[in-house]
């Protein structure tokens, strides 16, 4: 028999593509198996829902803030224009998304992190208390046993602690924190904290928020207020030669009173210029100092909190029904796997016999 009579004989030639071919093996295998998949799927979906109802219930902060923008600056410029002086504006250096950057970076987290509350009647500092958490869920063997007590000094900190440190700050900002921006169109941000208990949730938050705003603002203001001290000192040691030069004149007009001789008015006319120059620099640092201060007091606050992180708090549960059905399909999937893997392997050992 030919090749053509023998392709007639088996029901004419197969036009069907590899793809299509394939994926008619893929349903009979499946539906050859389907018991092994139902079986897969409950008892893997029974697994889910036992793992969802042994999950403690998380709690959820949320807090929202507007940022001040350093308003009124232009209220500021004429200000310092009335002095013949200009002042540039540096009010867009954190504004934006960058205060997201900032509030999530492993300094502000860490610093919040070694910032202490009280904890079941006791101060802990938010690290060791969610240390304490975490030991609770494992054996004693592999509890952690690295501490971090009230009122140490960070610098003090030895290497398996500021590595520890590192390990929690990366576990906070990639599952317990969520610091976003809903709406691009708004100026208002949103701080998300995930705790298994409400109050170390509230409390991180506010924490958290605190000592953004207390970073931003030493930032953003140390110039302004360097400038302040240092005129504040200047004026201060300028009003001094002021008050000394004046002294020392009513002194000498008192001891010259009738002078024999011009030679007598000379230490008088001296101090008389003396309390003019002191005088005019005076008022000059006088009027710089307001305008420093004006300026320093422009750019506090950083931030005006809309909503705080108030009690009840969102709590998170895991879904029991979306829990096992993920489960389900995920043991399923790796069931089909193991069954296609091995067809394979059977398709390729005939093919070599």
């Amino acid at each position: 028999m030919s090749t053509d009579e023998k392709t007639a004989a088996a029901g004419g030639p197969d036009y069907r593509t590899a793809g299509a071919r394939q994926l008619e093996v893929l349903i009979a295998l499946v539906l050859k198996k389907w018991w092994l998949f139902f079986t897969v799927g409950v008892l893997a979906g029974i697994a889910g829902i036992y793992y969802a109802s042994t999950k403690k219930i998380a709690y959820q902060s949320e807090l929202t803030f507007a940022l001040d923008q350093a308003g009124g600056e232009s209220n500021l410029m004429s200000f310092a224009a009335q002095f013949g002086l200009n002042l540039s504006s540096n009010s867009d250096v954190f504004t934006g998304d960058n205060i997201i950057a900032i509030m999530q970076s492993r300094r502000i987290v860490e610093q919040a992190l070694l910032s202490s509350d009280t904890f079941d009647h006791k101060p802990y500092t938010f690290a060791e208390y969610y240390l304490k958490q975490k030991n609770e869920d494992v054996p004693p063997e592999k509890q952690v046993k690295i501490h971090f007590p009230v009122g140490v000094e960070r610098a003090s900190f030895s290497y398996g602690q500021d590595s520890l440190l590192f390990q929690l700050f990366t576990e906070f900002t990639k599952n317990y924190m969520n610091v976003d921006r809903p709406d691009l169109k708004d100026n208002i941000y949103r701080v998300n904290v995930t705790n298994a208990s409400e109050k170390f949730t509230k409390d991180f938050t506010d924490t958290l928020v605190a000592q953004t705003n207390r970073f931003y603002i030493d930032l953003t203001t140390k110039k302004s207020k360097q400038t302040v001290d240092i005129l504040e000192s200047r004026a201060a040691a300028m009003k001094g030669h002021l008050n000394e030069s004046m002294d020392t004149m009513a002194t000498t007009q008192d001891i010259n009173m009738n002078p024999a001789f011009s030679q007598g008015q000379v230490p008088v006319l001296r101090q008389q210029s003396n309390v003019r120059v002191y005088g005019t620099a005076y008022t000059e640092l006088f009027k710089n100092l307001e305008v420093a201060r004006f300026q320093y007091l422009q750019q506090i606050p950083l931030m005006q909190i809309i909503d705080d992180a108030q009690y009840p708090m969102k709590k998170i549960r895991a879904s029991k029904l979306k829990t096992g059905l993920a489960f389900a399909i995920a043991a399923c999937f790796i069931a089909f796997l193991v069954i296609w893997i091995r067809h394979l392997f059977q398709l390729r050992k005939r093919a070599v016999n």
